[in-house]
């Protein structure tokens, strides 16, 4: 078996990263670990709950089933990246506005497939929003609240309320 170290090299929330990762390397792990970016979550390790979703080149993916290896020269957004600073992100803001955030455990996961959804289309029906957010699975509040909140953020990002 290579255990050999192979160069990563990646964008992670706007900075190039060069890394030294093993073959078999999980993205979580590497961000978790080697960029400490510990925002996205560790949950079933099975790609089932969604709370390791974050954005490579827009779409959203489990970071538990992905080898780092597979965003080499690629852009990852993890949940570290979707802030404008202490600016919230629309869709974060209107998570917590409208009170779609309980224990938080799912949020960063749920933000990342809702940001994804967006970002390819920008005016989704109910129906996208409960698509795209059927992989986050959420113990606390079910869904409604958190589809009402990229509704309502969708709205705000295209220039509505």
């Amino acid at each position: 078996m290579n255990d050999e170290l192979k160069e990563l090299r990646f964008s992670v929330n706007g900075k190039p990263y060069e890394l030294k990762v093993k073959p078999k390397a999980l993205l979580l792990d590497v961000l978790r670990k080697e960029l400490k970016l510990t925002g996205t979550r560790t949950g079933c390790e099975v790609s089932a709950c969604g709370a390791c979703t974050v954005n490579l080149d827009g779409m959203a993916v489990r970071a538990c089933s992905i080898l780092a290896l597979q965003a080499n020269g690629r852009e990852v957004v993890t949940i570290e990246g979707v802030a404008d600073g202490d600016k919230l992100h629309p869709i974060q803001e209107a998570m917590v506005a409208h009170g779609a955030i309980e224990c938080g455990f799912c949020t960063s996961g749920m933000v990342m497939s809702a940001r994804a959804l967006l970002l390819e289309n920008p005016k989704p029906t109910r129906e996208d929003i409960r698509r795209a957010v059927q992989g986050n699975m959420c113990a606390d509040s079910g869904y409604v609240k958190y589809i009402e909140a990229v509704e309502i953020a969708a709205k705000k990002m295209q220039g509505g309320e």
